[in-house]
Parts: C-alpha cells; sequence; structure tokens
C-alpha cells in the first residue's frame, strides 16, 4: 500500500527484456536507506518487488501481465521514474489508498498553466470513465491528485511548481503515456452496488433499504 507522495525521481539503469517480461535496474537514494529483500516499491505507480540492491541501486522483475498493461513496457535506460516505499504503519499519511495495481493507461493531451497551477487533461480508458468523481482522488504515474475535470473520457488534474519539479509530470509533455490508477474506495463501492443489482429484485434495484441494509445511510 502506498499514499500517492512521491519521494524520489529514480533513474532506470538497466533494462533487460526477454519477450514480454523484464528485470529493471533503477539508481535511487531516498528509498534505498531501509531496503530489504522483498520489500515493494511503487515505480511509475507500478507495485515492483525488490530482488537485488546495492547501496545506490535496486532491481525488480516485470511480469507479463505488468508489462503488457503499463507504461513499463515502453521504459528505456535513462528515463527518470516516480519511486514510492510503501507507507509505514508509523508515518502521515499525505495522499489517499494507493495500492500499486494499475487500472490502465492515459495519454496526456495537453499542458496548461495558469498562475501557479499547471493543468494536465488525460485520455481515460472508456471502460473506466464512470469511476472518476469530481474533486475525488487518482493516481497518475504513482501521484496522488485531485480531478478538476472530467468529461468526454478525459481526466484534468493540476500540480503545483513543487511537484512539477519532484516528479515526472514535470517534464512528460502532450503524447506521452502515464499510468492511472482510480480511487479503491470508487472501485470497491461500484462493484459492490453492481453485485447488489443483480441479487435485487427487479423492481426493486438500488433503493433506501438496501443502502441501508448495506450501512450506507
Amino acid at each position: 500500500m502506498f499514499t500517492g507522495i512521491i519521494e524520489e525521481l529514480g533513474t532506470v539503469k538497466k533494462v533487460v527484456q526477454q519477450g514480454k517480461a523484464m528485470k529493471l535496474t533503477i539508481q535511487a537514494s531516498k528509498v534505498l536507506t531501509d531496503v530489504q529483500l522483498g520489500d515493494s516499491i511503487s515505480v511509475n505507480g507500478v507495485c515492483l518487488t525488490v530482488t537485488e540492491f546495492a547501496k545506490n541501486e535496486f532491481s525488480a522483475d516485470v511480469m507479463p501481465e505488468t508489462f503488457k498493461s503499463t507504461s513499463l513496457s515502453a521504459i528505456k535506460e535513462r528515463t527518470k521514474v516516480n519511486l514510492e516505499r510503501a507507507m509505514s504503519a508509523n508515518g502521515r499519511f499525505g495522499g489517499h489508498f494507493v495500492t500499486g495495481h494499475i487500472d490502465g493507461t492515459g495519454q496526456i493531451l495537453k499542458k496548461t498553466v495558469s498562475e501557479n497551477a499547471i493543468y494536465i487533461q488525460i485520455s481515460v480508458p472508456p471502460a473506466l470513465s464512470h469511476l472518476l468523481i469530481m474533486k475525488g482522488s487518482i493516481a497518475v504515474d504513482g501521484i496522488s491528485l485531485t480531478v478538476f475535470g472530467n468529461e468526454d473520457n478525459t481526466v484534468t488534474v493540476s500540480i503545483i511548481p513543487h511537484t512539477a519539479s519532484e516528479t515526472v509530470l514535470g517534464f512528460k509533455a502532450a503524447g506521452d503515456i502515464v499510468n492511472l490508477e482510480f480511487d479503491m474506495l470508487a472501485k470497491y463501492l461500484y462493484s459492490f452496488m453492481n453485485r447488489q443489482q443483480e441479487t435485487a429484485s427487479p423492481k426493486e434495484g438500488i433503493s433506501e433499504r438496501l443502502l441501508k441494509e448495506n450501512g450506507f445511510i
């Protein structure tokens, strides 16, 4: 489990690809201060397991399913990546619940600047757009962000200059691909309500009784 608060920018040192599997070696410092084999580190929002580490680098394997469904399939050596360690039980929780399990990818459509805000419009897979809620949460390349716009299968988020300088979104441009993870609570609620509708009588649907029975009101 992660918070979506990026700890540092790492640099991809080596990419070894075999078919639709790969091994990444990433240069880093802060996320390695207390690293152990088997630890989870979020790389551009993708939860990866540390398989090897040295003083200033670590390695992780990317499975075929992750290769196919995330932007890591196109990663190159010397690419900058967002890094975050799994959240600790005694730390501050400054973002939102991020699992590191990517729902899909989107493409940056445009970036605009308004005073100290940088607005980024990103395409969203149509099958997932129902999970977006205005002022709700979304993780973009592992960054916890707030939804400021949601229409026509796109999402608009905003970042401040500090986020731009400390994460990959600062130097990504229109046409670049980003990893998207939608709010976990929205996904669970949507799945739950769909199941309840399937088991409810056709005449009832989502009723006040149904919501009360399941603790929503």
